[in-house]
């Protein structure tokens, strides 16, 4: 049976079958300290996954920080890293899931159902005796743009099953905010939300009618995922009544709000909305509207 959410270190010590697995380590702040992380020590036959070139295409004058890559591209970069159509795949991170997330997401968005992040990422696995592989020689240069180590032989296949309905574009959300069905649902933490502080982007605030769910609030204090049924309860008080269908999920790039979309579906709340752009294209129009204020 594939691991479809979440799966932990012991089981994935224990895993049956061959798996690929992705390291998305990475720091905003600083985009080659997760490339460096990968090479200091891993998990054995991980390949890495970079957030700024693997996981999102280059970003436009109109678009967020982190636009999805066209399908075609993320294909071929799953395929040249071993994923064939019915891999299972495992990524992980060292930030509580949060750049994890985004490639299970982005395979779910291709179709790809044996997809699972690791729950409480690379730490979890190394205090659970897991091995760590791959310290390069001393002073070997890590540069950032080099392709993930590819799988012995010829890359598999790996079909593109589009799932459009899962993303929204900032014309969508622009439409929906007069539905009072729908439901916009912001995860970055408070004080950006209110938009007392904005470390990244330039605007502070939030879309209006939007509500705050921070993604660490999915989280115990080990960084592991709340129990499903706490899950579950949080998520229906954020909801109020609604479908998880009728969720729009978003974040300042469309990174972290994967988080909560992966939190939903553990909660057994799938069916939630990516808000693609999120805050920082939300922005790039200074004609649409901005709330501050919690």
């Amino acid at each position: 049976m594939p691991f479809t959410t979440l799966i932990d270190a012991a089981s994935l010590a224990a895993l049956p079958g061959p798996a690929v697995l992705l390291d998305c380590r990475f720091d905003l702040s600083d985009p080659r300290a997760g490339r460096r992380a990968y090479a200091a020590g891993h998990i054995p036959g991980a390949r890495y996954a970079d957030l700024n070139l693997d996981l999102s295409s280059p970003p436009t004058s109109a678009s967020g920080r982190h636009p999805l890559p066209s399908p075609e591209a993320l294909a071929a970069f799953f395929a040249a890293a071993g994923i064939g159509d019915e891999t299972q795949v495992i990524a992980y991170d060292d930030a509580n899931g949060s750049y994890a997330a985004r490639a299970w997401w982005l395979l779910k968005w291709l179709g790809h159902i044996p997809v699972a992040v690791l729950d409480g990422g690379f730490k979890a696995w190394v205090a659970a005796g897991g091995a760590a592989a791959g310290a390069p020689a001393a002073g070997a240069p890590v540069e950032a743009g080099e392709p993930p180590p590819r799988a012995p032989g010829a890359a598999p296949r790996f079909t593109v099953r589009l799932r459009p309905q899962t993303v929204l574009t900032t014309a969508d959300v622009l439409r929906g905010l007069a539905d009072p069905r729908r439901l916009l649902v912001d995860a970055r933490a408070a004080e950006r939300f209110a938009g007392t502080v904005e470390p990244v982007d330039p605007v502070p605030g939030h879309v209006p009618g939007a509500v705050n769910h921070p993604f660490a609030a999915n989280l115990r204090p080990d960084g592991r995922f709340l129990p499903e049924a706490e899950l579950r309860r949080r998520w229906l008080a954020v909801l109020g009544g609604r479908e998880s269908k009728d969720a729009v999920l978003m974040c300042g790039s469309g990174v972290t709000a994967c988080h909560n979309i992966l939190a939903m579906t553990v909660a057994g709340l799938p069916d939630g909305k990516l808000y693609a752009g999120s805050w920082s294209e939300w922005i790039r129009d200074p004609e649409r509207p901005v709330a501050r204020g919690p």
